[in-house]
């Protein structure tokens, strides 16, 4: 796990001169109206929400009218401190079903496909009998990819024609789940534009038929999210919710200039939480999301 944390922080080396550094350098001299303003404008760009970076800073207003003045190490651990209270503690990842079926839904250019198939390894790797349903037959590299992924991870994958009913490849990879014993099932779906209310009725269409051949699947949902698009990434979120409930979020491209911020301000006001976290292009670079190692990495100031 200390490598995962070492990980998470490599991609937030640029955003640190920009957060951490310059909060504690704004505090260095003391508090003032000025400095405050700064702040809030700081942790706005950071992706956190006008609404978050509104409320830390009248947090640490009050703060000052009680205590006194207060130092730079103070404020960004009071910072820390309500970060994680927002985001919660990290959400355990366990199920009794069998198989267990994950829908993977998200728009194009996101990484979701990328990202399905780190999962498929993820699980691999741990021991699970898993099977992929290439469900975007709407894009035929979809399928391609998928079918490179699957043989090179050693997972089953069902696929169909290009242009064929995702349900119908949904319906026959829980057919299949069932008869080979699989432990996990990941959905894939088509890259959405999440205005398209006629495409997220289709994904409504694909949880029913997941629904009727195994109660209560799919058992997660889970939206990925390209961390660099910061306040577009929670349209996205809320769109997709309204259509179909998200259970959680891959965060994606954090390997990146992305600043990161978002995954608390979509947990805070959508109560969404952030699951996984891609770090990098290979198999390997996904991991379970864990708050303290993200938080630490966000106000970082070495």
């Amino acid at each position: 796990m200390f490598g995962f944390f070492k990980k998470l922080a490599a991609p937030f080396a640029k955003m640190r001169s920009l957060l951490g550094q310059k909060i504690r350098a704004l505090f260095s001299s003391g508090v003032n109206e000025k400095a405050l303003d700064e702040l809030e404008k700081l942790l706005y760009e950071a992706d956190l929400g006008a609404t978050t970076a509104a409320e830390l800073v009248d947090q640490i207003r009050q703060l000052c009218r009680k205590k006194g003045d207060l130092t730079s190490e103070e404020i960004l651990a009071h910072v820390r401190k309500q970060l994680l209270e927002l985001m919660g503690p990290s959400k355990e990842r366990t199920s009794t079903t069998t198989p267990h079926v994950i829908l993977i839904v998200g728009v194009n250019g996101g990484g979701k496909t990328t990202s399905l198939a780190k999962l498929a390894s993820y699980y691999r790797n741990a021991g699970k009998k898993v099977l992929i349903a290439a469900g975007d037959t709407f894009r035929a590299a979809a399928v391609e990819q998928l079918d490179a992924w699957a043989k090179k991870i050693g997972v089953d994958l069902i696929k169909a024609q290009a242009k064929s009913d995702p349900s119908a490849v949904a319906f026959d990879a829980l057919e299949a789940a069932k008869a080979r014993g699989t432990e996990i099932v990941l959905i894939d779906t088509a890259g959405r534009l999440q205005t398209k209310t006629d495409l997220m009725a289709e994904l409504a269409k694909l949880k029913r038929v997941c629904h009727k051949q195994i109660p209560d699947a799919p058992h997660e949902t889970l939206l990925v999210l390209d961390a660099t698009i910061g306040q577009n990434a929670l349209d996205q979120a809320r769109t997709f919710h309204q259509f179909t409930p998200i259970t959680g979020i891959i965060l994606t491209k954090l390997d990146g200039t992305a600043k990161g911020g978002i995954a608390v301000a979509i947990h805070s006001q959508l109560q969404i939480p952030v699951l996984w976290v891609g770090t990098g292009e290979s198999a390997e670079d996904l991991a379970p999301f864990d708050a303290e190692g993200f938080i630490n990495a966000l106000l970082s100031t070495n």
